[in-house]
């Protein structure tokens, strides 16, 4: 798990693929903020999103690669990883 670049120590360095990801991710939140701003629905977007990036992926690294990454989501998915308003104990 990558920390928040806000939770990186002063004596710790991001990475630089962390700070690419975090650059991305600011994109993708830019994004959905203005298509929420135009009444684009954030489930619409989102699933055009994550269609769109499983495109790309496939494209950057193969199908099989890629079936084997998303195999890992389900799981994922009922550990938290994905829930941004959760209490951790």
């Amino acid at each position: 798990m990558t920390l928040p670049l806000e939770d990186v120590d002063a004596g710790q360095e991001a990475s630089e693929a962390d700070v690419i990801k975090r650059r991305a991710m600011h994109h993708i939140e830019q994004a959905f903020d203005e298509a929420d701003m135009e009444g684009v629905p954030p489930d619409a977007f989102a699933h055009v999103a994550l269609f769109t990036a499983l495109t790309t992926l496939v494209d950057c690294f193969g199908e099989h690669i890629v079936a084997a990454m998303m195999e890992k989501i389900p799981a994922k998915v009922a550990a938290g990883d994905y829930t941004l308003d959760r209490t951790l104990q």
